[in-house]
């Protein structure tokens, strides 16, 4: 889609002129000669840019007011200003005013093209700038206590230092990318780029172009003449590449060849440039499996596989559950405006005995989604029930706050009643701590021993390997 450029100058012959040269460099334009139209065409369409003459006769403004006008209203924006008649003070003002640049007429072909896509490329890194902040909270910081958290952090902080690649595996949405952020953070090329490669649903071609660039041309529908490829972009930094097993044959064997010198031809000039990037890839796959049906080589496997770290799954670290949620809710509080709440032991006991296919992500996404649909009423500050959350974090946990409906226990024997209390509940706190009988028989305040008699004895078979160790061990001792 092209670009709408706005024209905003007195004299006809001026803003038609403009109007041609844009037209050919492929943009769309429009003109005004005064204030009055300028605001009349800017509310039936915001332009993508602002070429203003200083200088306007028969107008209410002129262009310095208009000026302060549209950046109150539009502070990203980007406007050039024009005059013949100009002093250094006029520029100097405009400039302070937030206009990109100030060209004194008569100017050139090519030096208002240059000025123009210059700007227009400053506002676009602006706005893309604007979006990375208000989207990321905290990308480096990883949440969490337990074990399996902890043995990620000792991972992170032996490879860190070091110029190894690295290949993290993990389950989507498990904290891949936040890991290699970390990894980048702490490493030598922390002051350099950290650029973000997703192959997934691109064509070969495309690749080919992200990633390694093609030679120089003019595209009617932006305003680059040129753009850095992916691996020139992350030149003293960090590469990283998520979903890796998702690039094109041709990609691998190129970026095989890559790997060995890490030379990057330059199709515009013909010349070759000499990068220093750190490699960091993340796969959902089994490589392996890829490996064996023909859809990734395996040289390059080993290539990228050097420190291979595994990221734990949300249901491999439900310790970290009640952490995370307070976390979410401290950043949603401050980037969303949202209120801090209190999520009731039940509730997150609830949040606790689900099982997270979504992992770090969806519990997010929920969290932001129980703040946002039980809003606090006036003066008031409720905690959050378990009757909050979404219908599918119950329908599809065990919690005892979700009881068998088809079960009647006000009219059954007391024994019966509890052995189904029981049941419900010592379920409940299995899941909610991932099938540790050591934490379980902790919180529900039994030994080890006469936990395992009771789950046999109510046949709740909620035995993961790590009970059936754990088990092992006891008869060991």
């Amino acid at each position: 889609m092209s670009l709408d450029v706005l024209i905003i100058d007195d004299e006809a012959d001026i803003r038609d002129l403009i109007s041609d040269i844009l037209k050919d460099e492929g943009f769309n334009s429009r003109v005004a000669a005064n204030s009055t139209q300028t605001f009349k065409l800017i509310s039936e369409k915001v332009p993508s840019a602002i070429i203003l003459d200083i200088w306007l006769q028969g107008s209410d403004l002129d262009g310095l007011g208009i000026l302060e006008i549209i950046k109150k209203r539009y502070p990203l924006m980007p406007v050039v200003v024009i005059s013949g008649h100009g002093t250094i003070e006029t520029a100097v003002s405009a400039i302070k005013m937030g206009a990109y640049d100030y060209l004194e007429k008569p100017f050139t072909h090519d030096r208002l093209m240059i000025v123009l896509k210059r700007a227009c490329e400053a506002a676009k890194l602006k706005r893309e700038n604007l979006d990375l902040k208000s989207k990321v909270v905290d990308k480096t910081e990883l949440v969490g206590a337990s074990s399996s958290t902890i043995k990620l952090k000792s991972d992170i902080e032996k490879v860190a230092p070091t110029s190894g690649r690295v290949m993290i595996h993990g389950e989507m949405g498990s904290g891949k990318e936040l890991a290699a952020r970390l990894i980048h953070k702490k490493s030598k090329k922390a002051h350099g780029p950290f650029i973000v490669f997703s192959p997934t649903c691109m064509s070969t071609d495309k690749m080919q172009q992200e990633l390694f660039g093609e030679p120089e041309r003019q595209d009617a529908n932006s305003v680059f003449t040129k753009r850095l490829s992916v691996l020139e972009a992350a030149n003293n930094g960090t590469i990283y590449i998520d979903e890796v097993g998702d690039l094109a044959m041709p990609i691998q064997i190129k970026l095989l060849k890559f790997l060995q010198d890490q030379i990057l031809e330059k199709p515009a000039t013909g010349k070759s440039l000499k990068v220093d990037i750190r490699f960091i890839t993340a796969t959902t796959k089994n490589l392996q499996n890829e490996i064996n049906q023909g859809r990734f080589r395996q040289d390059l496997y080993y290539r990228l596989n050097v420190v291979p770290i595994k990221v734990p799954s949300l249901s491999e670290r439900k310790d970290d559950i009640p952490l995370l949620v307070k976390y979410f809710i401290k950043q949603l509080a401050k980037f969303s405006g949202l209120k801090e709440r209190e999520f009731s032991e039940d509730t997150m006991a609830a949040l606790q005995a689900y099982n997270w296919s979504g992992n770090v992500r969806q519990l997010r996404n929920v969290i932001e989604w129980t703040l946002i649909m039980n809003p606090v009423s006036v003066g008031g500050y409720e905690i959050i029930k378990p009757d909050m959350l979404p219908s599918d974090i119950l329908n599809h946990g065990v919690t005892i706050t979700k009881p068998d409906n088809n079960l009647d226990m006000m009219s059954m024997p007391l024994r019966e009643a509890r052995e189904v209390f029981e049941r419900q509940y010592l379920s409940a706190q299995m899941s909610r701590f991932n099938n540790n009988i050591s934490k379980t028989s902790s919180f529900v305040g039994m030994e080890r021993s006469a936990l395992h008699r009771k789950l046999k004895l109510l046949s709740i078979h909620t035995a993961s390997a790590k009970m059936r160790d754990e088990e092992y061990q006891e008869e060991q001792l």
